[in-house]
């Protein structure tokens, strides 16, 4: 049963869009897994995934899946490059690990036009500027 499951809560964990590199004629993106806890995350997959409307059309993108492996405490790791094109749809990103031998997943969901200058913050670990679920 469902109530007899563990409740393996995740801490201290985020999924951050990054501004890499700013010219004048674009803008370079990079989704980051920041691991703010001092015990490694091991075995760590992330999938990633966009959908929603664009034009008046239902749009989805690939189902994206990257092994990330082992994420020390205070480190962080380069999940993938986005494009900006995306920033209209709702971007998903389904993290799952083990911890101590304890297997942890959650979801992390950047709505649509969440990625803008408003909601910018000076991204923890990592020292640039982005927006950041935790």
């Amino acid at each position: 049963m469902k109530k007899d499951l563990p409740e393996n809560i995740v801490k201290d964990v985020a999924i951050v869009i990054a501004l890499e590199k700013e010219s004048a004629e674009s803008r370079e993106w990079n989704v980051y897994l920041l691991n703010l806890n001092k015990t490694s995350m091991e075995t760590v997959l992330v999938s990633s995934r966009g959908f929603g409307t664009h034009n008046g059309k239902e749009v989805k993108t690939s189902v994206l899946r990257h092994s990330i492996g082992i994420v020390s405490g205070n480190d962080y790791a380069k999940v993938e490059a986005i494009d900006e094109q995306v920033f209209g749809l709702t971007n998903e990103y389904w993290v799952s690990f083990y911890k101590d031998g304890v297997l942890y997943d959650k979801k992390y969901v950047f709505l649509p036009e969440s990625v803008v200058e408003d909601n910018f913050i000076k991204l923890p670990l990592i020292d640039k500027v982005g927006v950041m679920i935790q």
